[in-house]
């Protein structure tokens, strides 16, 4: 009879240790990227810059409103060039991004100085797409009217 007795006080708390170490998560390694994408989404109201990797999983993203423009001024040209930057900047520098592929939709006025903004950075563009929506044909006509 050589069971051991554990004091109840303790019981608990070595118990709530060992749940907190199984749910622990390791922490994981950022990606290293050579080449990716780059999502340029402008509108009248805003910029939205995306990078991604050729899978299209986000590495980071930006746009004009995270970097401090408020109002009007978040549709301007030079606060897409500012957004662009910063996301690319930190996708150069964590992730190693050299060469991209450029994605444009919309028609704000951030387009150009976004993809500007990619090659003054030092990063190599590959192919630049416009993706942005046209509508074909509109939508169904209404019935005629029943007397």
């Amino acid at each position: 009879m050589s069971e051991e007795v554990k004091n109840p006080i303790e019981a608990p708390v070595a118990e709530a240790q060992a749940t907190t170490t199984k749910t622990a998560k390791a922490k994981k390694g950022k990606r290293i990227v050579q080449s990716g994408q780059v999502h340029i989404q402008a509108t009248f109201n805003n910029t939205i810059i995306s990078v991604s990797d050729n899978k299209g999983e986000i590495l980071t993203s930006s746009s004009a409103g995270a970097n401090g423009f408020r109002g009007s001024k978040k549709g301007t040209a030079y606060a897409a060039q500012i957004a662009a930057e910063k996301a690319l900047e930190i996708a150069k520098k964590d992730h190693g991004l050299s060469s991209a592929d450029i994605f444009v939709k919309g028609i704000g006025l951030g387009r150009d100085s976004a993809i500007r903004a990619v090659s003054s950075l030092g990063i190599k563009i590959n192919s630049i797409t416009d993706i942005t929506p046209i509508a074909h044909g509109g939508v169904r006509p209404k019935g005629e009217r029943k007397p």
